[in-house]
């Protein structure tokens, strides 16, 4: 019984940096797209890029909190790697009027819900996400033609629900 420790701590360890080598944001720049596909398994989702590139999209919706879009270029070497819900980068990336449902789809993956609200003509979509270790929600709203027409931010009240 004298090796059980030891024996245990190598298991933990390799358990550990299995789990490292799946997380998709550990994915550098360079790192060609089969070497990533080996690591991480089969995405989320699969993008065209203009340029000839690829998006590989790793969604942990419904229940997680993050999407990672790791974009590769026409010689399938990752060019970046984002964790896109993000709240600081959401009036940068959100192209309101411009954006189509498969934009969407494109950038964020498939939402956590779709529901409809009487104030609006269409469709919103939410994600979930986390601000500061805060539960928080990104609706976009598409209208019946498929055009994004505009998002806004709030709080995840989920919680709350199962609470009362």
């Amino acid at each position: 019984m004298r090796f059980a420790w030891p024996s245990a701590f190598v298991v933990a360890a390799g358990l550990l940096l299995a789990g490292c080598a799946s997380e998709p944001t550990r994915i550098v720049p360079g790192t060609t797209a089969v070497e990533t596909l080996q690591r991480l398994g089969p995405p989320t989702g699969r993008y065209p890029l203009t340029g000839g590139g690829e998006r590989l999209q790793y969604s942990r919706m419904p229940a997680g909190f993050e999407v990672i879009d790791i974009d590769v270029d026409a010689s399938g070497k990752v060019v970046s790697v984002t964790q896109v819900l993000n709240e600081a980068r959401f009036g940068h990336d959100i192209k309101v009027d411009r954006w189509r449902q498969n934009d969407v789809v494109a950038f964020y993956g498939r939402p956590y819900e779709i529901s409809r609200v009487s104030s609006f003509d269409g469709a919103v979509w939410t994600w979930r996400y986390k601000a500061v270790n805060e539960r928080r929600m990104l609706y976009i709203y598409i209208d019946p033609t498929g055009v994004v027409r505009r998002y806004h931010t709030g709080d995840d009240l989920e919680l709350e629900r199962i609470r009362d």
